[in-house]
């Protein structure tokens, strides 16, 4: 191999020969060897008054970053935040949609008072527009209440605080450490998630952090896991506790969607995108006061607005094929009749049915619409239907016609949990990466871990029942 003639290509060349003789710890050992000189400089340069005073941020980082304590109040502090936004979007998202409705019902009388085909009043108004109705009234309010208050942890400066609490998971799953970040943002909506990982430097750890952010539940996947767990779990329990017991299991449905992953995020640190793990440099930043016009801003112009108008763009065509398979018949039967009986064999094997996985399938242009499709599939209407009146009612519908179990409500939670992300995801993962193969892998393997794992479950079930 000849020398290069170039003095710059030689010293590049010379730099990667010296670069492989390094530990791997060579960036950490840098960043310490650095901070070391600069706390030594600024030790010489100044004189404090009282050096055994810690100030009003050390006080707080010794509570918020201790290693027994910073992850159980993280934990608390975060759960605060769900509990708030799913306790606080509940009203106003039942007020949104008995608006939305209200305006469906007028839109469709007035189409009929000039003399539209039921046809085109159907798809206009009770496909098209009440898809959009049920996107708007369920994920606009929780992202409204969400991503001021996320955003507001962000300019108080304790998202820092969380990265540098999970640093060290991260680091063994080979992420980064920044990714803990884009992971809580998915917990919003998983497209402004992957829209986060911007902040990642690597390339291969930023294409990490995109490929695993689904694995955590969006708020378009909190309206299905709140029903099975009022449903289900909560009736397990005495009336004292069963808000607690529901709330819990949906914080454990997290968890495992956490756990998920850093699983994965290890897997494809180790195979497909195999590579050392860059340096994390996090240099906590002091506690500030937040600006309220930047929180407002931030979190309702760029990132609630331009979610859910993705959403709707994506929603649209769902609600019309909804109304086309329920409307369209042959031989007496709908096309929704004929494609949930095709699907049966598989829903069964992952312990679910056929109705179910179609509904899954109609969702994948938002995932608002899982249960108002089942609603619709299992009532026989011939449009999407509104929520039922009690939680009792719902376990007449679920248990009682149509047989459902514990297996049904388990393995429905964690289909819920990792599926195939929404439209919306896989249109910001493919603007994000550039690359279609990584956008269809980023979309197929949730899908393929779901599938495994529910059918896993359910064939344990079936073996010992």
């Amino acid at each position: 191999m000849s020398e290069p003639t170039n003095p710059v290509d030689a010293l590049l060349d010379r730099a990667q020969d010296l670069r492989q003789t390094l530990g791997g710890n060579f960036r950490d050992e840098l960043v310490e060897a650095i901070y070391t000189d600069a706390q030594a400089i600024a030790d010489r340069a100044s004189v404090k008054s009282d050096s055994g005073r810690l100030d009003f941020d050390q006080r707080i980082d010794r509570l918020l970053t201790a290693p027994m304590l910073g992850l159980p109040l993280m934990l608390l502090m975060l759960g605060g935040v769900f509990w708030l936004t799913i306790a606080g979007a509940n009203v106003p998202s039942q007020m949104l949609m008995s608006g939305l409705f209200w305006v469906e019902g007028a839109g469709s009388r007035l189409f009929e008072h000039l003399g539209a085909p039921w046809w085109l009043t159907g798809f206009v108004w009770h496909g098209v527009y009440r898809a959009l109705a049920w996107v708007i009234a369920v994920m606009l309010p929780p992202m409204a209440i969400f991503f001021p208050m996320f955003t507001m942890l962000e300019d108080l400066g304790y998202l820092p605080r969380v990265a540098f609490n999970l640093d060290r998971l991260f680091s063994k799953a080979g992420a980064h450490g920044k990714q803990v970040l884009t992971m809580s943002m998915g917990f919003g909506c998983n497209a402004a998630g992957v829209i986060a990982c911007r902040t990642i430097d690597s390339p291969r750890e930023r294409l990490i952090a995109i490929l695993t952010n689904n694995f955590v539940p969006c708020n378009g996947r909190w309206p299905t896991l709140i029903l099975l767990a009022t449903v289900f779990i909560a009736a397990a329990f005495p009336p004292e506790v069963a808000s607690v017991a529901a709330a819990g299991s949906v914080a454990m449905v997290a968890v495992i969607g956490v756990l998920f992953t850093l699983v994965l995020s290890a897997i494809l640190s180790r195979t497909v995108l195999k590579g050392t793990p860059s340096a994390f440099t996090l240099e906590l930043p002091p506690y500030r006061r937040p600006s309220v016009v930047r929180i407002l801003y931030t979190s309702l112009i760029d990132r609630t607005m331009f979610v859910l108008w993705r959403a709707i763009v994506f929603s649209a065509p769902a609600g019309g094929l909804i109304w086309l398979l329920a409307n369209i018949t042959i031989s007496g039967h709908s096309l929704a009749f004929y494609l949930t009986d095709w699907l049966d064999p598989l829903g069964h094997a992952i312990g679910l049915d056929g109705v179910i996985v179609l509904a899954f399938f109609i969702a994948i242009p938002a995932n608002e619409i899982v249960v108002p499709t089942i609603l619709m599939l299992y009532l026989g209407n011939t449009m999407m239907t509104e929520e039922l009146s009690s939680s009792s009612s719902w376990r007449s519908l679920f248990v009682g016609e149509h047989d459902w179990t514990l297996l049904t409500a388990v393995n429905l939670m964690l289909f819920s949990l990792l599926h195939n992300p929404c439209s919306t995801t896989i249109y910001t993962m493919w603007k994000e990466t550039g690359s279609a193969k990584w956008t269809a892998f980023g979309a197929l393997m949730p899908l393929a871990v779901g599938l495994v794992v529910t059918f896993t479950i359910a064939q344990v079930w079936y073996l010992f029942t």
